[in-house]
């Protein structure tokens, strides 16, 4: 028996024809039932009448059933169920009914997915395209029970969702669709029926609301749709009649399920010819002998049906095996582009490559607003004598890029730039964000095309495309004033230390060389060789001759001592090669220390830059450089961070022009982008870069969260990579006269500032010799004067002093 709901003096519905359709196909082919023929009784009953539908069955459970079939809504089917249950006839259901946990109904079973499957399929659905926000919209309280699964998404994934529910008086959703724009809701899932999903989407497209809007249909009619039963792709053009349900080539799910329902049971009646069927009245509670063979049978059986594989579970009677389609919306017509089943989840069997894309996806023709940020070369006013208008005021490197973008993908646009003048930060205390990603985050824009950097905090509120340029930090600062060389940098060759070193290693060879002498037999001589027999010997390594050797080797002069022992020449020679190595080394660094100009910065790092605090530093309040400095965790950069956090008004600037009047004007150092620096160090030769990269990361194209044409700008940005355009726009904006190199001099001509300390040696120790002379006179009169007891000599000596000393020979003064 079958029990239908419909309008009342309505026409038959869809599931009713499939049923009789059914029916009459098994009677007439014969092939499933050879020897046995079915009869049906159909009864109406009105929407949502539960008493109606009780009285009903019963007057079918009277005229003797197998099984009942229907009706379709929780209401009624629960009546009709409860009858069922008590008279043990099989209920057979091909639409969606909510299970409790402590499910009792033994004879039922549903064709209809188990709603926890569809929720499933909808929220892989979901993670696949990576939506970060979905609005549900549902009809009823039980659209909230069919998609459970998704609404406890929120604990378990990245996923913010939004329920909102339609209007049940009226079918004008254009208030709804507006406050959903508002809202910034652009992915949407629909649990209603088909046709009130055809009018919502046909109200989207009279009023003008669309801006890439993404749809799912889960609703129990699945017709309007991006992911349905794929034994119901149906056109999207209009819902189907009512009445045509088996007759216009396009099956309604209802009509189909129903179709399989009547195989199902027909399949349990074939292995079952002993049953009987027998009058039951509700009032005795007297249940069919067959009935829990029969349901037994039903729950077994296997049909491949017009729905795919049907297999039902045993214990709940809930259809186990099924497939569904993800069907897409394309420029021509519907599209199968991918697969999803309870066993292996979702398959996307579809191929980017030379199909035709989303509606919603497509560029073409489209016309976007765009904003940007004022910066040299990337965005900057065009120079003309003219007065300019939109589009034609602007250029740089970004724009050339948007242009180039926009032929490929055949989408207009209109340059916007962003209101407040910043690229995008989140504020700590309220969590808003401001500038460009702002922007983006309100839809007010549909790219950002700016030197907008790619950061992690970013990249949880907007999409970015892959990067057009990879970059990094760095510090621009003024370049370093040469210093020339001193006039005694002709000790530079040599630190100190090995000054001292050589020094220590002169006296100590000396005094060595002296006790040898002293102690070797052979260094003694007899300075009479003509009387052999003389018992007067010397030894020319007296302490002061020893100095002097010393110096002698030092200086590469000689000193015409020469050691007659073994043991004093290896000393010698061991102290004149130790003199070769340096002399030479010193010689070969002296030319450079002499001439060469030397650039000493005070910081050539970030570590330096942190390490004091006499250069401050900063960088573009609000931009993605200040942003890495505030969130990162090593050391050196918190510390960074904290000096400029504590000075902020001070040393954050509100663009990078200001930053770099800053380092020009001020002792500051500015922590920019390092393409920045390059382009900016190519025109202003005081500046210059100090140290490597302090991060890596590179500009992209921003979207809108979820926005369909992040991926195709991607591709577009990746083809011009390929073609070498990116580089060739580079070279274009970054190309600058140079700074001149310094000339080179075929011969370096020293000056006073070079070698002036030589002379100043030389002078000090012409000085240093009269003193020393004066002192040598003085102390040998005053020895001589003594012995010979003269106090006159000496009282005149200290009259007239050894300048007025008049005479060219030193008279002998023998002691009497």
């Amino acid at each position: 028996g079958g029990i239908f709901e419909c309008v009342e003096s309505g026409p038959m519905g869809a599931e009713e024809l499939a049923f009789r359709f059914a029916v009459n196909t098994i009677n007439r082919n014969r092939t499933l039932l050879p020897n046995t023929t079915l009869t049906y009784d159909t009864q109406k009953i009105n929407l949502y009448d539960s008493f109606e539908a009780s009285k009903k069955a019963c007057d079918q459970l009277s005229l003797g059933v197998a099984a009942i079939f229907g009706p379709s809504h929780s209401s009624s089917a629960n009546a009709v169920q409860s009858i069922c249950n008590a008279l043990g006839v099989p209920h057979i259901q091909t639409r969606w009914k909510h299970q409790v946990s402590d499910n009792k109904d033994s004879f039922y079973v549903s064709l209809y997915p188990d709603f926890s499957s569809l929720s499933r399929a909808i929220l892989d659905l979901v993670q696949f395209f990576k939506w970060k926000t979905v609005t549900v919209v549902y009809d009823d309280s039980t659209g909230l029970i069919r998609l459970q699964e998704l609404i406890k998404a929120p604990s378990r994934y990245n996923l913010r969702l939004k329920i909102r529910q339609l209007p049940a008086d009226t079918k004008d959703a254009k208030p709804l669709l507006k406050e959903m724009k508002r809202g910034k809701e652009f992915h949407v899932i629909f649990d209603c029926s088909h046709e009130m999903a055809a009018g919502i989407l046909k109200q989207v497209i009279i009023a003008s609301l669309q801006m890439a809007y993404a749809y799912l249909h889960g609703g129990e009619n699945n017709q309007v749709a991006s992911i349905i039963e794929k034994w119901s792709m149906e056109r999207l053009q209009a819902p189907p009649k009512p009445d045509s349900g088996l007759l216009d080539g396009f099956m309604t799910t209802d009509a189909a399920l129903m179709y399989d329902a009547v195989h199902v049971v027909s399949v349990a009646v074939q292995q079952f010819p002993q049953m009987t069927v027998s009058s039951l009245q509700c009032n005795r509670h007297k249940p069919w002998r067959f009935g829990t063979r029969f349901m037994s049978l039903i729950k077994e059986a296997h049909w491949e049906g017009l729905t795919g594989r049907i297999t039902f579970n045993k214990t709940n009677g809930l259809r186990t095996d099924f497939d569904l389609d993800v069907i897409s919306l394309k420029e021509e017509g519907l599209e199968k582009i991918g697969t999803w089943d309870p066993a292996s989840g979702l398959n996307m069997t579809e191929n980017q490559k030379g199909k035709p894309a989303n509606i919603t996806d497509s560029l073409s023709n489209r016309s976007l607003i765009v904003t940007t940020i004022l910066e040299e070369p990337y965005v900057m006013f065009k120079k003309s004598d003219k007065p300019l208008y939109g589009n034609d005021r602007f250029e740089g490197y970004c724009i050339d890029l948007l242009r180039e973008l926009a032929t490929i993908l055949g989408f207009t646009y209109e340059i916007r730039l962003v209101e407040d003048g910043k690229y995008g930060a989140q504020d700590d205390a309220s969590g808003q964000w401001n500038g460009m990603v702002r922007e983006l985050i309100d839809h007010k824009a549909d790219l950002a095309v700016a030197p907008l950097a790619i950061t992690y905090v970013r990249e949880k509120v907007i999409d970015f495309s892959k990067p057009f340029m990879t970059l990094g930090i760095s510090i621009l600062y003024r370049k370093p004033n040469g210093t020339n060389p001193g006039v005694f940098s002709f000790l530079n060759p040599l630190s100190p230390d090995i000054w001292m070193y050589i020094l220590l290693a002169y006296l100590g060879v000396s005094c060595v060389l002296f006790v040898i002498a002293r102690f070797s037999p052979y260094e003694w001589y007899n300075p009479h060789p003509c009387n052999p027999d003389s018992d007067v010997v010397e030894n020319n390594f007296t302490l002061l001759n020893s100095f002097w050797f010393g110096v002698g080797a030092l200086m590469q002069q000689g000193s015409e001592l020469m050691p007659k022992a073994l043991s004093t020449r290896i000393v010698g020679g061991i102290w004149w090669f130790f003199t070769l190595i340096i002399i030479s080394s010193y010689t070969a660094n002296l030319a450079a220390f002499l001439t060469v100009e030397r650039m000493e910065s005070p910081i050539d790092s970030a570590d330096d830059l942190a390490k004091q605090t006499k250069i401050e530093y900063g960088a573009v309040e609000d931009g993605a450089t200040m942003t890495f400095f505030k969130k990162s965790k090593i050391s050196t950069y918190d510390k960074m961070w904290a000096f400029m956090s504590s000075r902020r008004q001070s040393v954050l600037v509100k663009s990078n022009e200001e930053g770099i009047q800053r380092v020009l004007t001020s002792d500051y150092a500015f922590l920019m982008e390092s393409t920045t620096i390059e382009f900016v160090t190519q025109r202003n030769c005081n500046l210059t870069q100090i140290g490597g990269l302090i991060d890596s990361k590179g500009y992209g194209v921003g979207t809108p969260m979820g926005s369909p044409y992040r991926d195709k700008i991607t591709i577009a940005i990746l083809q011009l990579q390929e073609e070498g355009k990116l580089h060739m726009m580079k070279e274009k904006w970054w190309r600058g006269n140079g700074c001149p190199e310094e000339e080179s001099k075929e011969a370096s001509a020293l000056g006073v500032q070079n070698i002036g300390g030589i002379f100043i040696v030389l002078a000090a120790g012409l000085v240093l010799s009269v003193f020393v002379a004066v002192g040598e006179f003085l102390y040998k009169s005053k020895k001589n004067a003594q012995l010979i007891r003269c106090p006159e000599i000496i009282e005149t000596i200290q009259i007239l002093g050894v300048l007025s000393y008049r005479g060219l020979y030193y008279p002998s003064i023998h002691p009497s």
